[in-house]
């Protein structure tokens, strides 16, 4: 299963992730959630905001969790939320599970690793003293106006 939504995610969407994964066969199921933190390049954050090519977004999440089970031999969910999120508030939730503790860590990994490089989800870090995306490398921190 995977999720793209602009709710806020919560320990109900972390409960229901590792519903969807355990399984009687499952040894261990392991959780991730990311949550904005209030610093970032030696910069205060206020708040981030995730923007999303939702019908890309999707059809790639779903094929990271399709990798993940055949190489982890493993059930994974993805969520991941998009809009504007204060610092605090958890902009992902990754479950997985499997027979043994290092494939459903290594699984867990695997998925959150690859939305951060394949999945387009863009995240703009909106600071006291100015803001920028995340994904562009080359552009510097622009000012508050």
């Amino acid at each position: 299963m995977v999720a793209i939504i602009e709710d806020a995610l919560s320990l109900q969407h972390l409960n229901q992730a590792m519903q969807q994964v355990q399984h009687s066969a499952a040894g261990a199921v392991v959780t991730f959630h990311g949550t904005v933190r209030n610093s970032s390049q030696g910069h205060s954050i206020e708040y981030l905001e995730y923007e999303a090519y939702l019908p890309m977004a999707q059809r790639e999440m779903s094929r990271i969790i399709d990798e993940a089970r055949e190489k982890f031999d493993a059930q994974c969910v993805a969520i991941h939320r998009v809009g504007k999120l204060k610092v605090g508030e958890t902009s992902v939730i990754v479950a997985a599970s499997s027979a043994h503790r290092a494939q459903a860590f290594d699984a867990c990994r695997y998925v959150m690793d690859s939305i951060k490089k394949t999945v387009p989800i863009w995240k703009k870090e909106v600071a006291v003293d100015g803001h920028w995306w995340v994904e562009d490398p080359m552009s510097a921190p622009a000012s508050k106006s």
